[in-house]
């Protein structure tokens, strides 16, 4: 999805916007005089209110997936490859921490496109499963729930926003920590 220069302008207020107040209590009204407009303005730019609800949760979901497609064409040891997926994922979460908040809050407002957005939901925690499932096979590690260990790790991952302060902790610190207990917190401490 491209987004021409003022509709860039106009979803990165929208998330500020929808940040602060929540989606359905943002208006555009609201998001017009947040951008210094009239609200009949935003229409030669926008369609609705959902369409911005849209831009951001199809255009990071898009994003996760193109993570997940690097993680899965990289030929590395599947250990590593977990280690990979974490990164990225968590890469995506932490560069779009309030993008992320609303995709992961929010989505349910979706209405003309929910279902799609449900489904594609689905399909990418179902291709995360079937990449740790080949993981733990390939390790010959136990898992009893491949469902449960997906949503347990993307549940993880998608809220990681909610627990470091922007400015005292390093993405990279938090990847780290985050790592570090959804690895060893799954397989028992194997540090040597």
């Amino acid at each position: 999805m491209e987004l021409k220069e003022k509709q860039r302008k106009i979803l990165n207020v929208a998330v500020e916007l929808f940040k602060e107040k929540g989606y359905m209590g943002s208006s555009v009204r609201d998001l017009a005089t947040k951008l210094n407009i009239k609200a009949a303005s935003l229409y030669a730019h926008i369609r609705s209110k959902e369409e911005i609800l849209e831009w951001i949760c199809f255009g990071i979901a898009q994003e996760f997936f193109d993570e997940l497609q690097e993680v899965k064409n990289t030929a590395v040891a599947p250990k590593e490859k977990l280690n990979l997926l974490l990164d990225k994922h968590l890469s995506v979460v932490l560069k779009n921490r309030d993008v992320t908040h609303i995709y992961s809050n929010e989505w349910k407002h979706l209405e003309e496109r929910l279902p799609e957005f449900v489904e594609l939901r689905k399909n990418y925690q179902q291709e995360v499963e079937e990449l740790i499932s080949e993981i733990y096979k390939a390790e010959n590690w136990e898992l009893k729930s491949p469902s449960f260990t997906t949503r347990f790790i993307l549940h993880t991952l998608n809220n990681s926003y909610f627990w470091f302060k922007r400015s005292s902790d390093s993405t990279d610190e938090i990847t780290d920590e985050i790592r570090e207990k959804i690895l060893f917190g799954l397989l028992g401490n194997q540090k040597k």
